[in-house]
């Protein structure tokens, strides 16, 4: 399993609210000397784009979207044109997918996961969030993407640190961990990070988080370790969009800040009941899938030597085990839900509830 997911296209999602760096981050991906070839896809927002001619002049092949929001009506598109860069493997080492600022990255992860061609020939490496430090707090008061793309990062680039002062900075990062409390923030100054921070982490890949940090999600770890690594609500902002969930006033910005997003970091010392997870997880999905925007969680199985890794976005979710739990480590069960309006109190009562030694459902 390893070996093929080695041989899979690692694609990089860069997203972030208007004016945060992303383009600038992106040609400094283009023109660093890392001698690799990338496969660039641009999606703007409106019938004219502009970015495509802000990107650098390079020989790498570049991909522009504009015909609409890369979370909606354009994945059909995105859906296309992986399609069309996997059919040509080897003419390329990674893929890099910029979205508009007013993009909910979450749609654009499922994509990695629901079209078969796509799954067997690529994997979501990271989704790297870039946000401005100057005008955060304004944009997470006033915008709901902002949170969303927070939310769902699994690297945040806090940009534009010279324009705040270091107390600001520190209130910055207490505030992203109240939104999201496990991606890796990395300070940055026009986007100057080295690449390695941003690309080819597998940060996507829990399993390989936690075989480099076994307690990456016990709680409170990112206090224990500042340097860690590490979300989506459907919706668009196509006034042309027919989408079920979309609210025609977010093309506006005159909607406010969606203070309902929280994270819930959930621990059990007993083994876990497979069937009970699994229906429980089933029934959480059902019921709460569109308010998931990312779980993650490496499981205590009952009768099973490995660690078991779980993990998804809305309701796609898919689990495997892995390596052996180490001889002297607790075999602790640790799940951390992303989502909106949750229900801290019947997800903690449901989670102890999938327990071997948790009384059996009347």
């Amino acid at each position: 399993m390893q070996q093929n997911t080695e041989m899979k296209i690692p694609a990089t999602v860069l997203t972030g609210y208007l004016g945060a760096g992303k383009t600038t981050l992106l040609n400094r991906i283009l023109t660093e000397p890392h001698g690799k070839k990338y496969a660039v896809i641009i999606n703007e927002f409106g019938e004219v784009g502009i970015d495509n001619d802000l990107v650098v002049g390079t020989d790498e092949e570049i991909f522009e979207m504009n015909n609409g929001c890369i979370c909606c009506r354009v994945r059909g598109d995105l859906i296309r044109v992986l399609g069309n860069l996997l059919r040509r493997k080897g003419k390329f080492d990674a893929i890099i997918i910029e979205t508009t600022g007013l993009a909910d990255p979450g749609p654009v992860a499922q994509t990695f996961f629901v079209d078969d061609d796509i799954q067997k020939g690529a994997r979501l490496d990271s989704i790297v969030t870039v946000v401005d430090a100057r005008h955060l707090m304004q944009r997470l008061s006033d915008t709901r993407e902002a949170e969303e793309q927070l939310a769902f990062a699994d690297v945040i680039l806090l940009n534009k640190t010279d324009l705040v002062t270091e107390t600001e900075l520190v209130l910055l990062e207490t505030r992203i961990r109240i939104t999201n409390p496990y991606a890796r923030i990395v300070r940055t100054t026009r986007c100057n990070v080295p690449l390695s921070e941003v690309l080819d982490r597998g940060a996507f890949d829990l399993d390989r988080i936690l075989s480099h940090d076994p307690y990456f999600l016990l709680p409170g770890g990112e206090e224990a370790d500042p340097d860690h690594h590490a979300h989506d609500d459907e919706h668009c902002h196509d006034e042309h969009c027919t989408h079920p969930h979309h609210d025609h006033h977010h093309h506006h910005h005159d909607h406010s800040h969606d203070a309902t997003i929280t994270s819930v970091a959930l621990t059990l010392e007993a083994p876990l009941d497979p069937f009970r997870f699994e229906n429980w997880m089933q029934t959480l999905i059902a019921s709460e899938g569109q308010n998931l925007l990312r779980y993650k969680g490496i499981l205590n199985i009952k009768g099973v030597n490995e660690r078991f890794v779980v993990q998804g976005v809305h309701m796609i979710m898919e689990g495997r085990p892995t390596q052996p739990w180490p001889p002297n480590d607790p075999r602790q069960s640790r799940l951390v839900l992303i989502g909106r309006k949750l229900d801290e109190a019947a997800l903690r009562q449901g989670f102890a509830a999938c327990a071997t030694d948790a009384p059996a459902a009347s």
